[in-house]
């Protein structure tokens, strides 16, 4: 019988000038976007049962300079939700002030890839329930999973796997992994990627990210050894609720 761990549902406010938005495959010229009150949609995923909340600051993730603090204070101090939130994020000083605004856990992905070594001392500085690394990824044209960076908008030549195993032994947890090319698709995530990063590295907390369409989703997330899954466009567009998707916690 397979072992279950622990599971986390993670909605998600993408945020660009402002307001909640999805991007098709990353691609900042393929914007949807949905209201401009982001706040608003952060408490209803809290009434639904919610109890985390991944919030990404699009421009920041782009251009550097987190955006969004007022955001995840007010978010923090009126739903009651664990945020894990990034974009930008490219200092000690960043990190400090994104958990001084209430952040439970702060994402780093640019710089994650750039300078482990970086990262590595953050880790060992605030501890590893408060970094999450996000290892982002799409298939290079040798076939080898590749990690765009500055809001996915650049690739300088990182493998996933090469740059997973340089966090080896750094006390490294949280693993966010999102499959670009099925960002915002609404096609289903790529389990084929998650197994594969399940078995590379067992003792990590993998969160799936990217083409989330069901709650069998979900389900199948839970059973390929994440310990979370990232529900984006999928519940801005009503396909499944925050209510449906927690319920696969406690499975």
């Amino acid at each position: 019988m397979d072992t279950i761990r622990p599971f986390t549902v993670y909605p998600a406010i993408d945020v660009r000038g402002g307001a909640v938005v999805r991007l098709h495959k990353g691609d900042y010229d393929q914007e949807t976007r949905y209201t401009d009150n982001p706040v608003a949609v952060a408490e209803n995923y809290a009434r639904s049962g919610a109890t985390w909340l991944h919030l990404v600051d699009l421009d920041a993730a782009r251009a550097g300079g987190y955006t969004l603090l007022e955001t995840l204070r007010t978010i923090t101090e009126t739903t009651g939700l664990q945020v894990q939130t990034g974009g930008g994020v490219r200092s000690v000083e960043d990190v400090e002030q994104l958990l001084d605004a209430g952040a439970t856990r702060v994402v780093v992905g640019s710089l994650a890839v750039r300078e482990p070594e970086t990262v590595v001392g953050w880790i060992d500085r605030f501890g590893p329930e408060r970094i999450t690394v996000a290892l982002d990824t799409r298939i290079g044209e040798d076939g080898t999973w590749v990690l765009p960076v500055a809001g996915w908008t650049s690739v300088d030549g990182q493998d996933l796997i090469t740059t997973l195993h340089r966090y080896d032994g750094s006390g490294l947890r949280h693993v966010l992994c999102t499959d670009i090319g099925r960002d915002g698709t609404l096609s289903g995530p790529n389990f084929h990627l998650y197994t594969m990063l399940t078995r590379s590295a067992p003792d990590l907390q993998v969160q799936a990210s990217g083409g989330a369409r069901t709650v069998d989703d979900v389900r199948a997330a839970r059973r390929t050894g994440c310990a979370g899954i990232i529900l984006g466009k999928a519940l801005l567009e009503g396909r499944f609720t925050v209510g449906d998707a927690v319920q696969e916690e406690a499975v």
